[in-house]
């Protein structure tokens, strides 16, 4: 063999891998199918060292599973919506559409070099027309069966882009892209019923065993099921209408404590205050605040006290002041609360900023007072003494005193015992031209009506501009005015968008069947459903995964997956990032200026620039194009070839954990996998009829190698499978065997090695006559017999300290033991020619001499 080329072995063994169509996905029903999933990426244009890591971790399990026998799928496809290519569009000028697919070309040719076994036939843009329009028929099968609906809700309102934004799309009250400050607004959007899954969703993370264990609890979390009373005030001083105020609270062993009541600024009773203009001043001044629970915890606490008063349930003479307070969500519960400031510190520094009451309910066990310096907010399963309230002098726990509270709610006949749940309903209208269309269309005889499946897909008109700020499909009238499909009268179509999570919460299920003329081909998803290892981000552990688990249930609802797919993923692997050091200097006026890893000379002292500039090293940090810590695939692939780049994304640390590219690191890679062709050259030349001197030694190394890397790839341990790649390699280095079995152990290396490095591989296989592609080929199997050791190595004491150690055969007599231990040279050196008094042989363990 020639020397080690990448760049002349990669492209040769990608072409012969399209030749043979070796990773096209084939429905084989006499074979077992596995289904192996990255979470698909957003075309940027650029693919960064996570994407390797990422898809490279799918592509060991994919290979692997194949020459095990499985029928794999392995697709890819792009999440192609979305504000960047508008605010692109605006920035540079053009069409959304052109950057994207632009872009998607791009990022293809860039993931194309390293040599992933993706079936290609299956690609698909969420952006196509063809995969929208069958999203459009899902939305009205769902509308069909109760699932979407329409009502008016206050969003997050960026003033810029003139979007809504989802709360996670806020950061510190500013819109994610335009950085202006977002309002509340209350529009009319469409929502998908999620909350009818609460339960369902909640209690099947039991049954997700593979998943980690963090990524359920988050999901739990968010789910948030809980337990309260829900009960009503009357009112005194309220307007018409308003004679009872509903509140409901997971707290009711506190209602002695209350101190006030308060209601959302979006609450019906706020809206009808409204025509007073400090009210309407005070709520104008909370709509430009957050709308999520997590910005409105951490914001200040303001009240405007409406005076109105509500009577305590258990005493009627007890009153207390109604306030509108901005950390009242509508959308969770009834968007009324009373305020215990006693165990709640929220409702402390409320009550503390504007003077009003605070009483403690419980104090803890052994207490005699209550410290009021703060709220006492104890877990509700620790032991506590309650003061005031259902439960008497005696010690119980929260727990016993909220069911105690919603007993004797239920017994006097002012509340009712609740199960609710966080989570909301997913609203989906968004106000951009960038996004899947939803099929409706507004009628002013018959409303709002479905389109026509025939009419399907609703698409997207090329000609518009981004000139204007806001919707362009706003204006636009030939799109946007239509007939009605139900009259044929003038209509309008519905100009919102939908969210971009909506096109990546059913996109597993269409790779069973991209081309399908309906959302799935039953057939195809009962073969090919569930996702059996789906790999992605933490940072995708709730809403992704949440709403795709939501999806897959409103798909079986609508007939377009089977039962068992219900829940999606069998299982869920999250992988750590991809880190570099960070390279700074400061300008002349005192602003970093961050440069990029191939700028950096490194000396003895440290970093610097090529002009001597001093560079502070920041240690490892995610890579990020801001701070210019970024290493560009292609460069290392037109440097080391794909093969270092996967090998060494893999080797470094388990792949759940973050890994730092280091361009020593990747060197050494490089270097290992010459070695690995240089013994592959040396074995390729030794005569045919060579006899080795350890040729059961070898097939022994061998047959463990195998059983290693097997245990250690089924267990996603990637770097442990190369950590005994290397030391088979080392075994192998060192052999004398047998031509035979030399070139039969080399041919195991190049298989074990194949789902990690796939292109030296494959030569490596070809060049110790293995038969076909070593990606086809059947994955070895270890003979249980080599796997077990027949010798023992037994220490050996004298008088009590080790000395040395022998290896014997297992079942050796013990009076040929000591004979053996006796005759070491090292035990001969320590003796100094003293009498042996005693040696004793303990089998299997250690031998004793006593001198």
């Amino acid at each position: 063999m020639s020397r080690y080329e990448p760049a002349q072995i990669e492209p040769k063994w990608q072409q012969a891998w399209d030749e043979a169509q070796a990773f096209l996905a084939k429905r084989d029903p006499s074979k077992p199918k596995y289904y192996v999933l990255e979470m698909f990426p957003y075309p940027s244009g650029r693919i960064h060292m996570g994407h390797v890591r990422n898809y490279t971790m799918g592509d060991v399990v994919a290979r692997y599973k194949a020459a095990q026998g499985f029928s794999v799928l392995h697709p890819m496809g792009w999440d192609a919506f979305g504000m960047p290519a508008e605010n692109a569009a605006m920035e540079r000028g053009g069409h959304p559409k052109d950057w994207t697919y632009g872009n998607i070309a791009d990022m293809r040719g860039q993931m194309k070099p390293l040599g992933l076994s993706i079936d290609w036939t299956r690609e698909f843009a969420t952006c196509d027309p063809e995969y929208y329009g069958q999203q459009q028929a899902m939305f009205l099968d769902m509308l069909e069966k109760g699932l979407v609906y329409r009502k008016n809700a206050v969003v997050n309102w960026d003033p810029v882009d003139m979007t809504v934004l989802a709360n996670e799309q806020v950061i510190d009250g500013k819109g994610w892209r335009s950085n202006a400050p977002v309002e509340r607004r209350e529009l009319t959007q469409w929502f998908f019923k999620i909350s009818d899954y609460s339960e369902d969703l909640l209690n099947a993370l039991d049954g997700l065993t593979n998943w980690p264990e963090k990524v359920r609890l988050m999901q739990a979390n968010w789910i948030g099921r809980s337990r309260g009373l829900q009960f009503a005030f009357d009112t005194v001083g309220a307007p018409e209408g308003f004679e009872k105020l509903e509140v409901y609270t997971t707290r009711p062993d506190t209602l002695m404590g209350a101190s006030f009541a308060a209601i959302s600024p979006d609450h019906p009773l706020a809206k009808v205050l409204e025509a007073d203009p400090q009210v309407a001043r005070f709520i104008a001044e909370c709509r430009r605040g957050g709308t999520s629970a997590e910005e409105l915890e951490t914001a200040e606490k303001i009240g405007f006290d409406t005076g109105i008063r509500v009577k305590h349930p258990l005493d009627p003479n007890w009153e207390l002041p109604v306030w509108i307070a901005n950390f009242i969500l509508m959308d969770y519960g009834t968007g009324a609360i009373f305020g215990c400031p006693g165990h709640d510190q929220r409702d402390f520094d409320f009550a503390r900023k504007y003077g009003l009451p605070i009483k403690a309910v419980f104090v803890a066990e052994g207490a005699e007072d209550a410290d009021l310096t703060e709220a006492f907010v104890p877990m509700k399963s620790e032991p506590v003494r309650y003061v005031r309230g259902f439960a008497g002098a005696e010690v119980q726990t929260g727990d016993e005193g909220v069911a105690a509270a919603i007993a004797h709610a239920e017994s006097q006949g002012y509340g009712q015992g609740v199960t609710k749940f966080r989570l909301r309903d997913w609203g989906v209208s968004r106000q951009r031209y960038w996004g899947c269309p939803i099929p409706v269309v507004h009628c002013a005889a018959c409303g709002v009506v479905p389109e026509k499946k025939e009419n399907l897909p609703i698409k997207l008109p090329d000609d518009v501009s981004f000139d204007i700020p806001g919707n362009p499909l706003d204006r636009h009238p030939s799109w946007r005015d239509c007939a009605c499909p139900a009259c044929g009268a003038p209509a309008r179509r519905e100009t919102d968008t939908m969210d971009t999570f909506v096109d990546s919460s059913w996109y597993y299920a269409r790779f069973t069947s991209p081309r399908a003329a309906t959302p799935t081909s039953l057939p195809d998803a009962d073969y090919w459903m569930n996702v059996d290892q789906y790999i992605g981000g933490i940072e995708h552990a709730i809403l992704h995964l949440l709403y795709s688990r939501f999806f897959a249930r409103a798909m079986h609802a609508t007939g377009h997956l089977p039962e068992k797919s219900r829940e999606p993923f069998n299982a869920l692997f999250t992988q750590g990032m991809v880190t570099h050091e960070i390279y700074k200097t400061t300008d002349a006026n005192g602003r970093p200026v961050y440069h990029l890893p191939e700028d950096i000379i490194r000396t003895d002292s440290g970093a610097a620039l090529a002009d001597g500039t001093v560079v502070e090293v920041i240690p490892s940090a995610k890579m990020s194009k801001s701070k210019k810590n970024v290493v560009d695939p292609m460069s290392i692939i037109a440097a080391f070839g794909a093969d270092t780049a996967r090998w060494f994304v893999m080797s470094d640390s388990p792949p759940e954990r973050d890994v730092e590219w280091t361009a020593s690191g990747a060197e050494a890679t490089f270097k290992h996998l010459n070695r690995v062709w240089t013994l592959c050259s040396r074995i390729g030349e030794m005569p045919a009829d060579h006899v080795g001197e350890s040729d059961q030694d070898l097939r022994k190394a061998t047959a463990r190698a195998v059983h290693e890397v097997t245990q250690a790839i089924e267990g996603f341990a990637f770097n442990k499978a190369i950590a005994g790649l290397y030391a088979f390699t080392n075994t192998l280095t060192k052999a004398n065997g047998s031509t035979s079995v030399m070139k039969e152990a080399m041919r195991t290396l190049a298989q074990l090695m194949q789902p990690m490095v796939p292109h030296i591989a494959e030569s490596i296989w070809a060049a110790q006559g293995g038969v076909g592609l070593c990606c086809q080929a059947e994955w070895p199997k270890a003979d249980p017999a080599l796997l077990v050791d027949d010798t023992v190595i037994l220490p050996i004491q004298i008088n009590g300290k080790r000395r040395a150690e022998i290896s014997v055969a297992k079942d050796m007599p013990a009076a040929e033991v000591e004979k053996i231990a006796l005759a070491n040279e090292d035990v001969i050196k320590f003796l100094a020619g003293q009498p042996v008094k005693k040696i004793i042989v303990v089998p299997g363990r250690i031998i004793n001499v006593v001198v």
